[in-house]
């Protein structure tokens, strides 16, 4: 199968890269940064939210949509985007982060990852071929190999099992995708854990493999950010330049925006709902903890300049007693509020690199999140 190109890079600043990925759903622009919608809805937030908030791309997950409500029973429904009134870009991970996340619910062999599952207890079998089937009834416009992710840190004989058999999946993973129609994507998945060779020799058999794009998984496990960031830096630049790049599970916007200086295209992360649900609300002026009692008297906004309707419509003293009497329109609010943050991020990296001053641009964002969680008077 000739993996087509469906992504154009349209400029560079140093190793940052902004580009335009097509898919069947319409365009996602890049860097872009996709919201969690696990099983099918981001927690506490409206997918018009995400959409005005200005998401091009979400993301789902093959494991839990396949468990519940099914993926035979989405097809039929019409598809993911259909069935949640999105429709636009998804990307489907396909299960890999359940391998580790439900390490003592599941058996790992050759053939197949097999869960007890966390609903009822049946057993299910997740193998390549099944999780690229499960993708392909969901209607993923981008979807993810099967892959072993290792929780670091681990020893070097346990990254390298996993790592070898990931790249035996991605073989396995991109046959059983060569029956899906044209436009659709698959992404092959970088693993190694912390060992530089080990990444390296992965990213070259995926290349040799061939796909739409690449992801780079099994980081922000527990590992340092100076060695999520090393690990990219060695990962990054074999990748093909023509290709989209993924980090997956990646994180916060310090961690975003060292990774765009590294040559990275695409996040995920559920820290912007489930920080929200908790109080801590991202913002310009770094992160702020709506809990602390110093907000209860406090009539500004987080910030009366943002072009966010909650950010600039409600006073601190109102989302802090929210957050204190646990009502839910507080975590709505707070998460909804920093998915608006985190897209506002990407809208103005794209511009910075487009402008070639991306580096002054992250230096600048920094600085001002240094400053501390109050904004100037």
């Amino acid at each position: 199968m000739t993996v087509s190109n469906h992504f154009k890079l349209q400029g560079r600043d140093g190793e940052a890269r902004t580009g335009e990925l097509t898919t069947p759903h319409g365009a996602v622009r890049t860097p872009a940064f996709m919201p969690v919608g696990t099983a099918g809805a981001m927690k506490g937030i409206h997918w018009r939210d995400i959409r005005e908030a200005g998401a091009d791309i979400v993301l789902g997950n093959t494991y839990h949509l396949m468990l519940r409500p099914g993926a035979e029973r989405i097809a039929a429904l019409g598809g993911l985007q259909k069935f949640t009134t999105w429709n636009g870009p998804m990307l489907t991970d396909s299960g890999g982060f359940q391998v580790m996340s439900l390490a003592k619910i599941r058996k790992v062999t050759e053939r197949a990852v097999t869960f007890s599952s966390h609903i009822d207890g049946t057993k299910v079998e997740l193998s390549p071929e099944r999780a690229i089937e499960v993708q392909r009834l969901l209607g993923s416009d981008i979807a993810m190999q099967l892959d072993e992710c290792v929780r670091l840190p681990a020893n070097h004989a346990e990254i390298e099992r996993a790592m070898q058999l990931s790249i035996r999946w991605a073989e396995r993973s991109k046959r059983a995708f060569e029956t899906t129609p044209d436009g659709y994507m698959l992404f092959g998945i970088a693993q190694g854990g912390d060992i530089p060779e080990l990444r390296r020799e992965s990213a070259r058999a995926l290349i040799d493999i061939g796909f739409h794009g690449y992801a780079i998984g099994g980081l922000a496990v527990g590992e340092p950010q100076a060695v999520m960031l090393a690990m990219i830096e060695e990962v990054a630049p074999i990748l093909p330049k023509d290709r989209p790049r993924y980090l997956m599970g990646v994180g916060t916007p310090d961690d975003m925006l060292e990774a765009i200086a590294r040559g990275i295209d695409m996040f995920d992360c559920v820290m912007p709902t489930r920080n929200g649900r908790h109080g801590h609300v991202f913002t310009r002026f770094g992160v702020i903890n709506l809990r602390n009692a110093r907000h209860a008297d406090d009539p500004r906004p987080l910030d009366e300049e943002s072009g966010w309707r909650s950010t600039s419509g409600y006073s601190r003293a109102y989302l802090h007693h929210l957050v204190k009497s646990d009502e839910a329109l507080g975590a709505m609010l707070l998460s909804e509020i920093n998915i608006a943050y985190y897209q506002s991020l990407m809208h103005d990296a794209r511009a910075a690199i487009a402008a070639g001053t991306f580096d002054d641009f992250r230096a600048v964002t920094r600085e001002r999140w240094s400053r501390g969680d109050i904004a100037p008077r």
